[in-house]
């Protein structure tokens, strides 16, 4: 478990998933930060499920979120709950939201949820019921009382969620591959304050229109890549010698 008091704002975002941002607002951050305006009706929801192809910035999402409500953030991989020894899984489960109580409010964010919380099965292991169980106690428990606990899951694969599990994020966003838009707004903030990259915005552009199925990670690789160009092109032992001025630009 990784206890964060994460400083990531909304602003500091990439572009695009203008209306995921928008949901967690509403749903989360305004809730948080003006909690009397929120009840009945409006009482927050205390499951949210982020779902989509990765490296498109769900966790950069959770921990702005985490920001902005100034909530304290306990990012998890689901797969570190999961223990060969009995009984050790449903205890960190139980430890899990005993830290978050006591820390409130608080983030729950599971990165790969699906792996904790998988579709009950006829042939289902043992130690995978006894952890679902558990969260599904734990989560139940926390909606029923004052607790401001919200739980934030992440995964790529939502198909393979428990049912039970499922409705316990009644709140459902898709985060998407980057549009053209998006991904040309990437672009100029990644190239952004580097002097030795000269691309104009119309080169930009038609980058950006060929990258057409690229991730927000993949086209920060491809960004990160073009960079070490002019580092590549270099002849054996010139790397110790030649001044940065004299590197090439990036085009």
């Amino acid at each position: 478990m990784i206890l964060v008091h994460t400083f990531l704002c909304y602003h500091q975002l990439h572009s695009g998933n203008e209306e995921v941002k928008e949901h967690l607002r509403e749903t989360v951050i305004y809730p948080a930060v003006r909690p009397e305006l929120f009840t009945g009706l409006r009482s927050p929801v205390r499951g949210i499920l982020l779902f989509g192809p990765p490296g498109n910035g769900k966790t950069m999402l959770a921990k702005a979120v985490a920001t902005e409500s100034k909530c304290v953030f306990l990012n998890i991989s689901a797969a570190s709950i999961l223990s060969k020894w009995v009984g050790d899984s449903e205890r960190y489960v139980k430890v899990l939201f005993a830290v978050a109580r006591a820390l409130e409010p608080a983030i729950i964010f599971l990165d790969e949820v699906d792996a904790l919380l998988i579709a009950r099965k006829e042939d289902s292991n043992n130690v995978g019921r006894r952890v679902l169980t558990q969260f599904l106690t734990e989560v139940d428990g926390a909606a029923s009382g004052e607790e401001r606990i919200l739980v934030l899951g992440a995964t790529n694969r939502p198909q393979e969620l428990d049912d039970a599990a499922l409705r316990r994020f009644p709140k459902r966003l898709l985060v998407p591959m980057p549009d053209l838009d998006a991904r040309a707004q990437l672009l100029t903030i990644l190239l952004h304050n580097q002097p030795d990259i000269t691309l104009s915005a119309s080169e930009i552009n038609r980058v950006a229109q060929v990258t057409d199925g690229y991730s927000a990670s993949d086209l920060t690789q491809l960004a990160k890549d073009a960079a070490l160009g002019p580092i590549r092109e270099l002849k054996p032992g010139q790397l110790q010698k030649i001044p940065k001025s004299a590197l090439r630009p990036v085009r």
